[in-house]
């Protein structure tokens, strides 16, 4: 009853109202669940006579306790039969009539031969979540000690926070007073200027006055005698005021204003402290490199931590606490060097040192006090001639990501080559710079402004020289072999060449922008043929699919257009917006094995990826630095076993994402820095190869897959 009041009749699962533990009802609801004898007995002894006398609460009491004792129960079923088999396929206690009744096709033995053999099952299951106490209380105390570490954090932000606002409060005070004391020296300073040139006025004016009213009066009133008494006299002071110069011009002014330039204080004050933290935790971060492992004395040797949080999904901002030990096994208490961590503030960390002697070391990685999952490491360093070297060391392959996952490799630290073979790379690629080939300028394997490259199943490297009007094409190792193509409108010359790829045939196909279509040259240069004139708006990309089909991403017209190669229109698809079909001045694309169409959509930030017939299936990036983000993608590949990789041109960086674009790594660049890159292709050897625009040249690193 109480299950059924407790229980929505339309529920498919019961919620237990004591542990919260879900569980899927039988077919035929609540009324099919198996009664807890033991329970419902309680409830009949609690359940009798209700009357409040003593004695009575006493039987009730005993009675209780008897049940708990384990005295025999009765049969809920039938009166006064007491409960003495147990039914193995039900799982419960019964009666003898119950044996012969609904159970009598069940096996039931006797409870006294099933009692010891529960008791022991119980007592096992008890004692396995018994010894989890010690590990509950252990990560109660933890996690309570960090909730008052976070407490304590808090409370020691606010003070900080309060009192650095009370000094700058203390400081705009003292500004204040300052100015208004020198704005009353200022003031005191000019008055006194003009009330000394005002007494000085008021001082010449009385004398003019007096003298003239005393003139007036003896010309007046004075006798004859009197006059010529006092003529001389009065008419030399009179002749001394009229010659007297007098200050008549101001001696100052009463310019005194007060500029308080604010706007940038108030911007500063808006943007006016920093609240740092990070919601990584240890047990979920990973740590990857050979360094963990090997190491070979006197070398530098450097390992990636990417942090992560509860869920295991990557933090993308720095600052967090790593710390790393190195100690030799044999004792622990002495720590052999002082590893660098350095912060790439995306939620990577290189940790590199160096070991001066062999041997076998524990290498403690931990994140906030916690160790990083796997930490601590058992690190073997050896002498550099101990180091083997076979041709295994550097056949890794690089694939969608396994239980490992999350490895980052850091463009901005370069990285030692593998020292050591393994059966499994936790990081399988080591990336270096092969060739830099061309310099700005006009000539043979020099550029202007290149855009789209291409390789081709000859060993041929094939570069859209876009400023020169021209394609240059080049061996696998950056020799230079031919160049062709003449400035011009008209079909068969180039205005601006963007994009590039080789058909299967051979034959090199070039998006020209400013012409609006698409030209296909011979493998050895000679015009053919044109497409998508009168169709296309500003051409950028361009590639071929497994059926032949030339594809042209028009950055102008935000769309991809699909011909056959004889330059009849297959479909188009796309528009210019910010939805799954729609594009932001789209750039490259490329096309997998599976013939699916991954575009890079500049301005949205992100890569697209399309069926062969153009129904959108998913995309991946976001606008930012971190990793697998996006400042405008540029150029695209695939390898052999789908990895995407990714010219990122706003972060001059390359990025490699597995199948389903989930990211795996950099190509290490930092040796020589990229510069708003723009094409990329995957070499016949293997090689990424890449339009360094910004530099005016072509790269080719080592990408081992």
């Amino acid at each position: 009853v109480c299950r059924g009041n407790y229980i929505p009749p339309e529920s498919l699962t019961l919620s237990c109202p004591v542990c919260r533990q879900t569980s899927i009802l039988p077919e035929k609801g609540v009324s099919a669940l198996q009664n807890n004898f033991f329970i419902t007995n309680l409830m009949e002894v609690l359940q009798r006579d209700p009357e409040c006398s003593r004695l009575e609460a006493c039987s009730v009491l005993e009675s209780v306790n008897a049940a708990a004792a384990g005295k025999p129960l009765c049969c809920p079923n039938h009166e006064g039969k007491v409960m003495e088999f147990y039914c193995e396929s039900c799982e419960t206690a019964m009666c003898l009539e119950c044996t012969k009744g609904e159970h009598r096709e069940h096996v039931t033995v006797p409870l006294r031969d099933v009692l010891e053999q529960h008791k022991t099952q119980l007592k096992t299951q008890l004692d396995a979540i018994r010894n989890r106490l010690p590990q509950l209380t252990a990560a109660i105390e933890l996690v309570g000690e960090i909730s008052k570490q976070l407490t304590d954090r808090k409370n020691e932000a606010v003070t900080e926070i309060s009192s650095t606002f009370e000094e700058l409060e203390r400081a705009l005070q003292l500004r204040k007073t300052a100015l208004i004391n020198d704005l009353e020296n200022i003031y005191g300073a000019k008055q006194k200027v003009l009330q000394a040139q005002l007494s000085t006025l008021l001082q010449g004016k009385d004398h003019i006055q007096s003298s003239c009213s005393f003139t007036e009066q003896a010309l007046s009133h004075g006798s004859a005698t009197e006059v010529l008494m006092v003529q001389k006299q009065m008419s030399e002071r009179v002749s001394v005021m009229a010659r007297h110069d007098f200050p008549e011009q101001p001696h100052q002014n009463a310019h005194l204003d007060c500029q308080v330039e604010t706007e940038g204080l108030r911007r500063s004050l808006q943007n006016l402290g920093v609240l740092i933290t990070t919601a990584a935790v240890g047990h979920t971060s990973v740590a990857t490199g050979e360094g963990l492992r090997h190491a070979a004395t006197g070398q530098h040797v450097s390992i990636t931590v990417t942090t992560k949080d509860k869920d295991g999904e990557l933090v993308r901002t720095g600052n967090a606490v790593l710390r790393a030990n190195i100690t030799p096994v044999a004792d622990g208490s002495r720590c052999v060097t002082e590893p660098e961590v350095t912060d790439n503030k995306n939620g990577t960390y290189e940790v590199v040192y160096t070991l001066r002697s062999e041997g076998e070391f524990s290498f403690a990685l931990s994140l906030y006090g916690q160790p990083v999952r796997g930490s601590p490491f058992r690190l073997q360093a050896v002498k550099p001639s101990d180091v083997l070297q076979s041709p295994d060391d550097v056949k890794r392959r690089l694939k969608s990501p396994g239980g490992t996952g999350g490895h980052v490799r850091q463009k901005a630290v370069r990285r030692p080559s593998s020292m050591f073979s393994t059966k499994k790379k936790e990081n399988p690629i080591e990336d270096e710079l092969i060739h830099r080939v061309g310099t700005r300028g006009r000539e043979k394997g020099e550029f202007t402004n290149l855009q789209g490259i291409s390789a081709s199943s000859s060993g041929r490297v094939v570069v859209a020289d876009s400023n020169n009007q021209c394609i240059q094409v080049f061996s696998n190792d950056g020799q230079f072999k031919m160049r062709f193509g003449v400035r011009g409108r008209s079909p068969g010359q180039l205005q601006r060449p963007t994009g590039v790829t080789v058909d299967m045939n051979g034959d090199i196909i070039v998006a020209d922008y400013d012409n609006r279509w698409v030209s296909i040259f011979s493998s050895d240069g000679k015009f053919k043929n044109k497409i998508g004139a009168g169709r296309l708006l500003g051409p950028k990309g361009v590639a071929v699919d497994r059926n032949g089909h030339i594809i042209a991403v028009d950055n102008k017209a935000c769309c991809v257009f699909i011909f056959q190669s004889n330059g009849k229109l297959v479909t188009k698809f796309g528009a210019r917006g910010t939805s799954e079909r729609q594009f932001a001045g789209p750039h490259f694309v490329a096309v997998n094995n599976k013939n699916e169409i991954i575009v890079t959509d500049f301005h949205n930030h992100s890569v697209k990826v399309y069926s062969a017939d153009g129904e959108f299936l998913f995309k991946f990036g976001s606008h930012g630095e971190g990793n697998g983000q996006f400042n405008a993608p540029t150029g695209v590949a695939v390898d052999t076993n789908g990895n995407i990789i990714v010219a990122d041109w706003g972060n001059s960086r390359i990025q490699v994402f597995d199948s389903a674009g989930s990211f795996l790594s950099y190509i290490n660049t930092s040796a020589d820095p990229l510069y708003g890159p723009q094409g990329l292709t995957l070499t016949s050897d293997g090689h990424v190869a890449v339009a360094d625009s910004g530099n005016h040249c072509f790269k080719i690193y080592r990408y081992l897959q």
